[in-house]
């Protein structure tokens, strides 16, 4: 199989042809991400587990709410920007009323609805956790990177967000269903 004039044709799944495989510079980068990737989730939800009590899907959860208006937002927003299934949101969401971070109240625009709201004791967690959050964030990323590449990174994390972003308001995600 010749991976490069495969891919270089621009053909591949879905036309019968021979699928674009990556090449052995692609594959190397598209490992980094991965591993990349998954090492800096685990660092920040390890980061945060240990100094606020909370995985980072919450700590995530709580900032979106900070900065809705009213700290408030409705779920189905919520699981949509948060990029999770309404029953993951459901289950966090329930934990974190739990704890007394957030509590639910009906839509007062649809019956059907529910709103999330960050309680005033949630907002006092996450401003005592933001700072230790950041702090992990700018050592675990950005205190590696020179200014260029932190340009360099956001272009190309723009590009690829933007190319994945779903144009169709019908696309299967599951954060819709």
């Amino acid at each position: 199989m010749n991976t490069a004039s495969t891919a270089a044709s621009g053909k591949g799944a879905g036309d019968g042809l021979e699928p674009r495989w990556l090449s052995d510079d692609e594959q190397r980068v598209w490992r980094w991400y991965l591993h990349a990737t998954r090492l800096f989730d685990d660092h920040l939800d390890r980061q945060l587990q240990r100094d606020a009590g909370m995985p980072h899907i919450y700590y995530g959860l709580l900032v979106q709410l900070s900065q809705a208006p009213h700290r408030r937002k409705r779920m189905t927003q919520l699981a949509i920007d948060a990029k999770i299934t309404r029953s993951r949101l459901s289950h966090a969401v329930a934990r974190l009323e739990h704890h007394g971070w957030v509590r639910r109240e009906d839509c007062p625009s649809d019956k059907r609805g529910q709103n999330a709201v960050l309680t005033d004791a949630g907002y006092e967690v996450l401003r005592g956790a933001a700072p230790g959050h950041v702090e992990a964030v700018r050592q675990a990323m950005f205190d590696r990177l020179t200014p260029e590449q932190v340009d360099q990174l956001g272009a190309i994390m723009q590009t690829i967000a933007e190319g994945l972003q779903p144009q169709d308001s019908g696309a299967d995600l599951p954060w819709l269903r």
